[in-house]
């Protein structure tokens, strides 16, 4: 592995319920009230990264009639999962029928193989960071964020001091807005944030952070 080599996450398992048990249903908006009522058809996914699954699904909204009901990441990550299918993440996608829904998978699960991953910050992987611009947001993240939707976005997720120190760079290179700050550790014990702006700003905001957890990686007691 060398140095901004990608690290792509693996989608572990996927299913179609074509009509959600209507008990299952008002279990799940009695918790998740983002659930239409006319969505009936349900999809489940889960993959090794939860950031890069994350950007996926909101792809997803914007290919399909499908909406995010839930998408959670799990402690301590894939290395620490619950079985060999449960990955780091879990999300759940409604749509008004099965075809709207299986679009909406495949959506997903082509971003998440083309478009949205990882990057190894130095020689032997053991230090990763997301850097990801999305030049338009779908419903997903755009309520994540509190941004109107089709706003650009850039997604900066790494190990929490290289995070903190790389929103700094980021905000500092670039004309954008912290809309969100997550704050170490995560469930994943990771840091980051969403910044937005126009998009060649957060295309800036994307380089700066990466360059800033590659300087920490290369030189890490510097100060």
């Amino acid at each position: 592995m060398a140095i901004l080599d990608p690290i792509k996450a693996d989608v572990l398992a996927v299913r179609l319920i074509p009509n959600l048990d209507r008990g299952f249903a008002e279990q799940l908006k009695s918790q998740y009230p983002d659930l239409n009522p006319g969505h009936r058809s349900l999809g489940l996914i889960t993959a090794s990264i939860d950031d890069a699954l994350y950007a996926s699904i909101d792809e997803a909204t914007k290919m399909a009639d499908v909406e995010v009901v839930y998408a959670r990441s799990f402690y301590a990550g894939s290395a620490h999962a619950s079985g060999p299918l449960s990955g780091e993440i879990i999300a759940m996608l409604s749509g008004p029928d099965p075809a709207e829904v299986r679009a909406g998978l495949n959506a997903a699960t082509s971003y998440l193989e083309n478009e949205a991953w990882f990057y190894s910050a130095n020689d032997d992987n053991s230090l990763a960071f997301f850097a990801h611009t999305i030049s338009s947001t779908g419903s997903y993240l755009s309520k994540a964020a509190s941004i109107p939707r089709g706003q650009p976005l850039a997604y900066l997720i790494a190990p929490p001091l290289e995070a903190t120190y790389g929103l700094d760079a980021a905000l500092k290179a670039a004309d954008v807005q912290m809309q969100v700050w997550y704050n170490p550790p995560s469930e994943t014990n990771f840091s980051g944030g969403l910044l937005t702006g126009t998009q060649s700003a957060c295309r800036a905001a994307c380089a700066a952070f990466r360059d800033a957890v590659l300087e920490v990686a290369r030189s890490p007691l510097k100060f």
